[in-house]
């Protein structure tokens, strides 16, 4: 968060075009853009015409896919989205070597913690995400996991969000086994 970034793609059809801005938020999850989410922000300029593009780092660097924007005109308003080029590049290597993108499941309805809920499940700490319900016979479930259980780490990383949680585990290949 606060990397400066560049924004490279064809906005309106106008080739070669380049803007600037900062990442504003990582794990952007809660946009309503798709089930699996885990955006990077920005508010380089991303209009229709960018998406598919490059957002790079001051070094050069591709960190993210140009996807979409916050719009109520269907024009830049200061926040635009992009896929972390980690996602970008599982998804290519799983489609370059199956043909389809296998997503982790494990079997549970999650939901971030707010304030009154991290009280009364956390004593107060608001860090990690509700598990709402278990699905039957779910790998969840077979671990042991409950309704009611906080989740506050995934594989010894803390859980920012149920968004950035659902990503991960999408992005986990089927059969991993995870803490």
């Amino acid at each position: 968060v606060g990397e400066w970034v560049l924004a490279l793609g064809a906005p309106f059809g106008l080739s070669q075009s380049v803007s600037a801005g900062i990442i504003s938020a990582r794990g952007r999850g809660d946009v309503r853009i798709v089930d699996y989410a885990d955006f990077l922000q920005t508010d380089a300029a991303i209009n229709p015409g960018n998406s598919g593009g490059p957002l790079v780092n001051l070094k050069g660097e591709v960190i993210g896919v140009n996807t979409a924007i916050y719009s109520r005109t269907g024009g830049y308003m200061g926040i635009g989205f992009a896929v972390p080029v980690n996602i970008a590049k599982y998804v290519v290597d799983n489609l370059r070597k199956t043909g389809k993108v296998p997503r982790g499941y494990l079997g549970i309805l999650i939901q971030d913690l707010d304030q009154e809920m991290s009280e009364w499940f956390t004593e107060g700490s608001p860090k990690g995400i509700l598990v709402a319900d278990v699905s039957k016979d779910s790998p969840a479930a077979h671990a042991g996991i409950q309704k009611n259980d906080v989740i506050i780490e995934l594989n010894g990383q803390p859980v920012a969000n149920s968004g950035s949680f659902r990503s991960q585990i999408a992005t986990t290949p089927p059969g991993t086994e995870v803490t």
